[in-house]
């Protein structure tokens, strides 16, 4: 019961490690706010006690504000935001990506977390202090691992933790990043669902040193730590959970004279 007595919002709840984070830090005693674009997240809440699901935009800042409004008035106040929410974008490389691709990625995958900052942070620091986490990726931290927008989105989210923890200084509130690498999530599921019809699910991971695949529960365990005060002297840091796959990144792909311009 790590977190009991505590309030928590999860975005991008309705697959994936949103999911798996939603249904640990239940276990853990913490009222939940599931909050997802899709449907879906209301089949995450369903048999939890003290969790309820709302369906919003997480890089829409009225949504965001709504969403704190409605933890606080739900369950009393907000002791934890995970920022989990983002999105792919596609996106072969910087020569084929479109603005309006740039922009949607940009708009989700970092400013939605700079949105949940902005507007948990305050309530947060009302309580006491408490934790807010953000979901980047191993993308961030160099090449080989994404497109250029999800990358480039990934790369901002670790520096926004790093201004966040400096911003929110004295506060008591604590601000991290996790950084997962392959985890079958709805983002992609497409890829998993493909090798396994292929018979080729056992090359899934196979370029970390694990040689395989992480599940979501693995990077809910460590948003948990992250959220609890077991981590209390943890702040401003980006964890890499990818079974050691950025240890090398050994897989880029040269696009330049293979681009019509």
């Amino acid at each position: 019961m790590r977190l009991k007595g505590r309030t928590a919002i999860i975005t991008g709840a309705g697959s994936g490690i949103g999911r798996a984070t939603t249904r640990l830090f239940a276990a853990e005693g913490a009222s939940v706010v599931a909050a997802d674009l899709s449907e879906a997240v209301h089949d995450t809440v369903a048999g939890l006690d003290k969790a309820i699901a709302v369906r919003m935009d997480a890089g829409s800042e009225p949504d965001v504000e709504a969403l704190v409004a409605t933890a606080c008035e739900r369950f009393g106040g907000l002791d934890i935001f995970y920022a989990n929410a983002g999105i792919s974008g596609g996106g072969d490389g910087i020569f084929d990506s479109s603005v309006e691709l740039w922009t949607e990625v940009l708009r989700v995958n970092l400013i939605g977390p700079a949105l949940a900052i902005k507007h948990a942070g305050p309530k947060i620091v009302e309580r006491g202090g408490g934790a807010i986490l953000c979901t980047a990726s191993v993308a961030g931290l160099r090449s080989g691992a994404g497109g250029p927008a999800y990358s480039a989105s990934k790369a901002g989210v670790i520096n926004l933790v790093q201004t966040a923890a400096q911003q929110l200084s004295t506060s008591g509130v604590r601000v991290n990043a996790i950084c997962p690498g392959l985890i079958e999530t709805g983002m992609t599921q497409r890829a998993f669902d493909y090798a396994r019809e292929a018979g080729k699910q056992d090359k899934l991971g196979q370029l970390n040193p694990l040689r395989r695949a992480g599940a979501p529960e693995e990077i809910a365990r460590v948003a948990l730590f992250l959220a609890s005060d077991e981590a209390s002297y943890v702040n401003g840091q980006s964890w890499v959970v990818d079974g050691g796959l950025s240890t090398s990144h050994p897989v880029t792909r040269q696009l330049f004279g293979k681009t019509s311009f």
